[in-house]
């Protein structure tokens, strides 16, 4: 496929240059017989033009702009142009005088029809000079900005695919420690022989099947999320009984709503994790509320102040999602009370 493009990429740029040297040829017959009716010796006379135009042209076209002139040369570029003048400015009074000499047979009595001067013919070849050097400047110019182009998509496209490959890494890092939790807990209650195994084994499953084939899609449904979120919460209830106190309360304004997978569950594993119990009980309050264009999540625990707990990794890598996910619009406020720990979260939504 890549060899017909080119190919065809060739093929189209040799008809291009054919067409050009028509133009060229059709101008010195324009130029130099402007008001003569001998179109015949005009006509001769405009071919022996065209060999040294298309060599001195390609000489630049080829040669002196590539090699010198776009390797920021410039020096040595405008000395070999000096030069090429000079010798060229030879070939051209060669070529002027051979079509004066093999066009003779075409003269009408006497009287040749070339209405320009030697002076004015060797401008006009210099003109067609000109313009090749303007389009080749062009050209590259125009190259270039589609190979910056090229570059720059290939660029951000790298930069995506490392943000995605980042993305899931810090997704990936929460499972363990959520997995370690909750298999002890079902290793506990196995050892117990507890009824409650089966529903907790189920619940688990359930969670599973969330981590391997809903935690890759860039986005999931809230509704989704938060039954995640209640499966979690219950196999901590059955972990903690009567010592755990969990409240969550929703207000959804509508269903469809899409979210970040993974995203909400951390800060509630952080409240387990590192809460403090206060009277033999963990209190932690849950409330998630969304309106039309947000969605605010409050997560508070008991905790006490003067206690230090190492920072759960969940925690520091949410908020590298939360960063990479919204950039700057989300607000995210964690407060160490003096009995509580809270934390607030916003984030803009978005509808299916």
């Amino acid at each position: 496929m890549f060899k017909q493009y080119h190919k065809l990429n060739f093929l189209l740029e040799i008809v291009i240059h054919f067409i050009f040297w028509i133009t060229v040829y059709y101008f010195y017959n324009y130029f130099l017989g402007y008001g003569s009716l001998n179109t015949a010796y005009v006509n001769n006379f405009s071919l022996f033009l065209m060999p040294v135009t298309i060599s001195i042209s390609y000489f630049f076209y080829f040669f002196l702009i590539p090699n010198y002139l776009l390797k920021k040369k410039q020096g040595l570029f405008f000395l070999y142009t000096i030069y090429t003048f000079i010798i060229s400015f030879f070939f051209i009074v060669l070529s002027i005088l051979y079509g004066l000499v093999f066009s003779e047979k075409f003269k009408l009595n006497d009287y040749t029809p070339i209405t320009k001067g030697v002076i004015f013919i060797i401008l006009g070849i210099y003109f067609i000079v000109f313009i090749v050097i303007t389009i080749t400047l062009v050209i590259h110019n125009y190259k270039s900005t589609l190979k910056s182009e090229d570059l720059k998509n290939k660029f951000l496209q790298t930069q995506l695919q490392l943000k995605e490959q980042e993305l899931k890494f810090l997704k990936m890092q929460i499972h363990p420690h959520f997995l370690f939790n909750t298999l002890n807990t079902l290793y506990g209650f196995a050892l117990k022989k507890s009824d409650a195994a089966p529903d907790m084994i189920l619940k688990l499953s359930n969670l599973l099947d969330y981590i391997l084939y809903q935690v890759d899609k860039p986005s999931v449904l809230l509704s989704d999320e938060i039954k995640h979120i209640e499966n979690y919460i219950a196999l901590e209830k059955m972990r903690f009984q009567e010592s755990l106190e969990v409240n969550f309360t929703k207000e959804l304004h509508v269903e469809n709503i899409e979210v970040p997978p993974m995203l909400l569950l951390p800060f509630i594993e952080n409240s387990f994790k590192h809460g403090i119990q206060i009277n033999d009980v963990l209190k932690v309050d849950v409330f998630l509320k969304t309106s039309n264009n947000q969605l605010d999540f409050t997560v508070k625990n008991t905790a006490k102040k003067h206690v230090q707990t190492k920072s759960g990794i969940g925690l520091d890598n949410i908020k590298k999602r939360l960063k990479m996910l919204f950039n700057s619009n989300y607000t995210l406020n964690i407060l160490q009370e003096e009995n509580t720990f809270n934390v607030e979260l916003k984030i803009p939504l978005k509808n299916v």
